[in-house]
């Protein structure tokens, strides 16, 4: 995945603790074992220090898993690091909903916090 695609623009109020969660409810990738679509909800919450993501960079992010054949809990990870990475956050989590497929569901949740 190309993280280079995440844009990050200035926190106005970097003093301030608030939280901002990015919902995408219609997240796509590859299942690599069976080459099936997987569907599924990415949620981000953070709170947010010197940048914030900007949005539509962070769809065509988003749009880089779509036909990538990768597990639920590689996708999670890498997009928690990535997103650390391009805003360093004060602490953000990264949590995935993925859709039943054979009956079974699965959420992934992974979580930073910065080291004061």
């Amino acid at each position: 995945m190309n993280k280079e695609i995440i844009e990050v623009f200035d926190n106005t109020f970097p003093n301030r603790d608030y939280t901002i969660e990015i919902v995408n409810p219609e997240f796509t990738s590859v299942c690599p074992k069976t080459g099936l679509p997987d569907f599924g909800t990415i949620t981000i919450t953070y709170v947010p220090d010197k940048s914030c993501i900007e949005l539509k960079s962070l769809k065509y992010y988003f749009l880089e898993f779509r036909n990538a054949g990768i597990f639920y809990e590689n996708i999670t990870n890498t997009i928690l690091d990535h997103l650390v990475e391009a805003c360093q956050p004060k602490s953000m989590t990264v949590k995935t909903d993925w859709n039943a497929r054979g009956g079974i569901t699965e959420t992934v949740t992974v979580s930073y916090t910065a080291e004061k």
